[in-house]
């Protein structure tokens, strides 16, 4: 059975340079990883800038992924949003979204949060506290729950 291999969080400056430290003392990979706690891979993604840049390399450190905001939707689908939502203000997120969905022959093309987005950025979006639908009027004041007699 293979075990588990332990998580290391996102290593601070102060680790990363702790750890070329230690390792230009003795060249001992893991004895310096123990030490900085943090695992053998970390060691090997910062190994390369440490030897082009030395110490200055270790300071930066680029997110992984996507900068925020470069996934944006298409400007018309995003006018068509809110040509819709002008149209039809009694209309949700979710309707507007099924009905520009039903207009590309059911293929979605935004997700109704996606819409809510849209409308927020444009200021057409109103958040505030969600209705609560009332119980209906028949129903006891029991909360559905039977009484104790019953068991």
């Amino acid at each position: 059975m293979k075990t588990k291999r332990a998580y290391y969080p996102p290593t601070t400056i102060q680790q990363r340079k702790l750890l070329f430290e230690i390792w230009e003392q003795d060249k001992h990979v893991t004895r310096a990883c123990q030490r900085a706690h943090v695992g053998r891979a970390t060691f090997y993604y910062w190994k390369a800038r440490y030897d082009q840049e030395g110490y200055a390399g270790l300071e930066r450190y680029e997110k992984q992924g996507a900068p925020k905001g470069t996934g944006r939707i298409a400007e018309e689908i995003e006018e068509k949003v809110i040509a819709l939502h002008k149209a039809h203000t009694e209309w949700g997120k979710e309707r507007i979204n099924q009905e520009m969905t039903k207009a590309n022959n059911w293929v979605a093309l935004v997700s109704r949060n996606t819409v809510r987005r849209i409308l927020e950025d444009a200021g057409m979006w109103k958040s505030g506290k969600r209705l609560i639908k009332k119980k209906l009027a028949g129903t006891s004041g029991s909360n559905g729950r039977r009484s104790g007699s019953d068991t």
